[in-house]
């Protein structure tokens, strides 16, 4: 399916991310006639005397009726199980407190209230964030259909059509550690050559080190460390070796790894499982396995269990078995260099509702186009101003003679780290300051309402036709909304879209928990194949790092055509076809540009190894307005393209620090109205976690807004928050289950540059 102009093609299918309770959940939490009954009071009004008396014990009782409601969506089997996955010690700490207690106005006292907001704070998460995890954030799916007249959903049978339990990969590598340090099994393990170092006739040569010289007997061990062949059948071939003496020393020089290792992937232990059943001594083997199977039977009691009670305690053993096998920690502790998952197994669901597409919604998805050839320029400004600075550093190296992969990557790590997010930084400056004049916002205007051709020539004009600039980054991948007033609506194709993100040089479809919940994976190798008729070079990645790396979220769509190199990290399967290692890649000058030279021949351009590295920079640039106190909502023909955004001071507004809770939320909506902010919003601020939804109509998510101001202001006097509407609202939902609940939700879109 292409957008007008030809250039832009979309994927047949797309993901559609919704959470796995109804939209409607939150508004239970907005007493009827409250916020009328407060706006009654003005802003300059004394909160006092015999009118302020009637509010406040009308607030008291709606107060009372709030907690029944949150108690009795924390007593829900599925809020409980849910939470028992995200976070299941609150359940004894902060729910189960909570449910025993019964509301008085008298009785609200400081816990009773925390815990509110803690259910609050889950709830909001469950029925309105468009996350995608276990079965309060299944993967539905759906695809463009010329036979729908706009939007038609099949809501299939229950919630979630498949669920799956997987081990975190950090947990299968304890495992493997454990395992891996039995002696036995060690003459079976296959040592491997680190990925920069390069073995050259009697010297060792490392990137920005002398060479090394070694002897005879260390250069034919090391020669051998392929990561396929055992120890053992090493020492078979070099009887004259000391070969356990050599490789010990190898290690200690780190120039080889000899320890078991996994390779990446959703199932490692599969992986794990595989290499063990080739251990040729029964006893070793045998107990590897044993270990492996009681760790995969506790996981399986995981899987089978329904509820909270009996989720809890499958997870509980389960980390029981796997601290006695490992003697290591079940849940790694939140740092800097944690990847997101912490526990040893995550779920991840298929969700049963299935989605079409007509032309209506094609129709009105034709401002994309403008847009995504804007992001392309970004993409390839990006790409020359780092190749440039690349090319440089090549300038240097070749000067002294051939260049290997190995030291043109580590000579590159300033230009990377340093120059790159300089430029990045600079482009989206640029690029921002080019939409501001498309734009042409009035000063203070709160709606832009533009056409397509207000916007397509003076985006050809500023932006001009150029693209790409690696391979990934002829990828864009747009989550787009659907605002309907209701599924009736949405049938006939009377909507209006939004834009929410739009993530650069990235097929986001093709990350690890999407693949694995698509029923036939096969279909979008297929739809690869067509965007990628020949080989990619991808590089190989570390499994998980703080930078948006984990399994889930690993690229999956890795086809056996596909070169992988390893620059320093080597997660791919042992023995896998076109894979080099760095030290073993040429890097040279063809024409004016600069390639790698693999070592079965096959050329690809240099800027496709520093992918990665590209699409992290690049990944969240697409921002058409500048950071504002206060940015309008753009809107091209039927899609928004930008929402209405306000920063604003923590410190200083009366509500955030007043401790009646009445007196808050009269205040409250006093502010609100000074700044002009919708009834609901999404709020970031620097001391949260993630971006959490408020209803201005709702006590309870009044006063978790004006904790995380207070946090806010503790921590930085000067700080602000930045407040988004939300669109689509809660009522304007069209994702439908069967039984006639409806869901937020996003289609999470792949477009491919063809030009």
């Amino acid at each position: 399916m292409y957008l007008p102009g030809g250039r832009w093609r979309l994927w047949e299918q797309f993901a559609l991310r919704g959470p796995g309770f109804p939209a409607d959940g939150v508004l239970r939490l907005a007493p009827a006639g409250l916020a009328e009954a407060a706006d009654k009071f003005g802003p300059r009004e004394q909160l006092a005397g015999e009118r302020w008396d009637g509010f406040a014990a009308g607030f008291a009782e709606a107060a009372v009726e709030t907690s029944r409601a949150l108690q009795d969506i924390a007593r829900t089997p599925a809020f409980r199980e849910a939470v028992a996955w995200q976070n299941r010690p609150v359940l004894d700490s902060g729910i189960r407190p909570f449910l025993d207690w019964t509301p008085t106005a008298a009785g609200r006292t400081s816990m009773p209230r925390q815990r509110e907001e803690l259910v609050a704070h889950y709830w909001q998460r469950f029925c309105v964030k468009n996350d995608t995890i276990g079965f309060f954030g299944p993967v539905g799916w759906g695809r463009w259909d010329p036979g729908t007249e706009g939007l038609a959903v099949d809501p299939g049978r229950g919630l979630v059509a498949g669920t799956e339990v997987y081990f975190a990969s950090w947990a299968i590598d304890a495992l493997a550690a454990t395992i891996g340090a039995d002696p036995a099994l060690r003459p079976w393990v296959a040592p491997r050559r680190v990925p920069f170092v390069r073995l050259d006739g009697d010297r060792v040569v490392v990137p920005g080190r002398p060479p090394q010289p070694v002897d005879p007997q260390a250069a034919a061990v090391l020669a051998l460390c392929d990561g396929t062949r055992p120890a053992r059948a090493i020492a078979t071939a070099l009887p004259d070796t000391d070969v356990p003496a050599v490789l010990a020393d190898l290690v200690a020089r780190r120039w080889v790894v000899h320890r078991l290792e996994v390779p990446a992937g959703a199932r490692p232990e599969r992986a794990l499982r595989a290499w063990l059943e080739g251990v040729g001594d029964p006893a070793p083997r045998q107990r590897g396995l044993a270990a492996l199977d009681v760790l995969e039977l506790a996981r399986a009691r995981v899987r089978a269990a329904e509820g909270a009670d009996a989720v809890v305690a499958a997870l509980t053993a389960l980390e029981g078995v796997f601290v006695a096998l490992t003697e290591t920690a079940a849940v790694r502790e939140k740092a800097a260099g944690t990847a997101p998952c912490r526990s040893v197994v995550y779920a991840d669901c298929r969700r049963s509702a299935t989605a079409r597409l007509g032309p209506a919604v094609r129709d009105a998805l034709a401002p994309l186009a403008p847009l995504l050839a804007s992001a392309g320029w970004l993409t390839a400004r990006l790409a020359a101003e780092v190749m440039s600075r690349a090319r440089e550093v090549y300038a240097g190296l070749a000067a002294r003679g051939p260049v290997d992969l190995a030291a043109f990557w580590f000579a590159c790590m300033p230009v990377l780290h340093g120059d790159a997010r300089v430029a990045a930084a600079r482009l989206q400056d640029e690029f921002q300051a080019h939409w501001a004049a498309i734009v042409a916002a009035p000063p203070g205007a709160r709606r832009v309402r533009l056409t397509l051709d207000d916007v397509a020539g003076p985006v050809r004009e500023r932006f001009g036709e150029s693209g790409g600039g690696w391979t990934a980054a002829h990828y864009l991948s747009p989550d787009v909304m659907v605002a309907a007033d209701s599924p009736e609506a949405a049938a006939r194709g009377d909507v209006d879209l939004v834009l929410g993100e739009l993530h650069l040089a990235a097929n986001t479809l093709g990350a690890s928990l999407f693949v694995h919940q698509h029923p036939d994976p096969g279909e979008l190798l297929a739809l690869t194949d067509r965007d990628h008729p020949g080989p990619r070079l991808m590089p190989l990645l570390p499994k998980e790092h703080r930078s948006r790396l984990s399994t889930r979220v690993r690229h999956a769509l890795v086809r056996p055509v596909d070169h992988q190199v390893a620059l320093v990290d080597f997660t791919a399967e042992p023995g896998r076809e076109h894979t080099a290692m760095s030290a073993d890649v040429a890097v040279t000058e063809r024409d004016g540009e600069l390639v790698v030279v693999l070592p079965d021949g096959a050329e690809f351009p240099a800027v496709d190894v520093f992918a990665h590295v590209l699409t992290t920079l690049a990944m969240d640039l697409f921002k058409i307005l500048p950071e504002a106190d206060r940015a309008p909502r753009v809107t091209v023909d039927r899609l928004v393209v930008a929402r209405e955004t306000w920063r604003l001071p923590a410190a200083g507004p009366a509500f955030a620090t007043e401790k009646d809770e009445g007196r808050r939320f009269v205040r409250a909506r006093h502010w609100r109205e000074e700044h002009g902010l919708p009834r609901f919003v999404f709020v970031v601020s620097p001391t949260e976690s993630r971006p959490f939804y408020v209803d201005f109509d709702s006590p309870v998510y009044v006063t978790v807004l004006a904790k995380a101001m207070r946090r806010l202001a503790r921590k930085d006097p000067d700080g602000r928050i930045t407040v988004t509407e939300m669109l689509p609202t809660p009522e304007q939902t069209w994702l439908t289950d069967d039984q006639g609940g409806t869901y937020t939700s996003e289609l999470r879109l792949v477009a491919v540059d063809e030009a």
